[in-house]
């Protein structure tokens, strides 16, 4: 498409009568590739990754109201869950997103009597979590207050196509004890990375 030129622009004629020269256009150039490069960014980041805002205390001391989160939206597409891994998943009955940890996959037997979790019988090492649990041992009093299975939930095997998902802050967090087991289809993603408040960035330890 022809383009009018201005004054300024096309070819520089030389005072000296030589042979023109074209303008030099490496900051188009830069300017150009910057915003490639941020409309890749941008993609990425609402295609593959989102941000969410943690609200409410259940996954302290790891987590506080305020912080956000980025999220991985493509790895449960590749793969499955794992324990220990932090997610956000949708939950239909409260109109909202939920982040917790997964403690049990499909066929595992899940048990939480007190502070003591098993897994298929054994006893998980919540190295997240055992800080706090122990200051509450040292004040007399269990860290949770919610067993499984319970009268509401009976069945302490996951099933097919499910995850079993608790917060890391026990006495104060709704979740597959109270609602039951999550389906997959249900996952955003897995929660990577703490990117605010600046002082908190970290890579989520899974």
């Amino acid at each position: 498409m022809q383009q009018d030129l201005q004054p300024g622009q096309g070819e520089i004629i030389e005072s000296d009568g030589q042979s023109p020269r074209k303008p030099k256009n490496e900051v188009l150039e830069w300017i150009k590739a910057i915003a490639i490069a941020l409309v890749l960014v941008i993609l990425i980041r609402w295609l593959l990754f989102k941000p969410f805002i943690v609200d409410g205390p259940s996954m302290q001391p790891n987590f506080h109201t305020g912080e956000r989160v980025i999220v991985n939206e493509i790895l449960y597409d590749i793969r499955k869950p794992q324990r220990g891994e932090v997610i956000v998943f949708h939950v239909p009955s409260e109109g909202r997103d939920f982040i917790k940890r997964v403690i049990g996959v499909a066929g595992d037997t899940v048990k939480v009597e007190g502070d003591v979790v098993t897994v298929n019988g054994e006893p998980v090492n919540e190295t997240y979590i055992q800080g706090a649990i122990d200051n509450a041992h040292n004040n007399n009093s269990l860290y949770n207050n919610k067993n499984f299975p319970n009268e509401d939930f009976t069945d302490g095997t996951v099933p097919e196509g499910h995850v079993f998902v608790m917060g890391d802050n026990r006495s104060d967090s709704t979740d597959s004890r109270m609602i039951g087991y999550v389906p997959l289809g249900d996952i955003v993603g897995r929660a990577d990375l703490i990117f605010w408040p600046v002082k908190d960035i970290t890579v989520i330890n899974h």
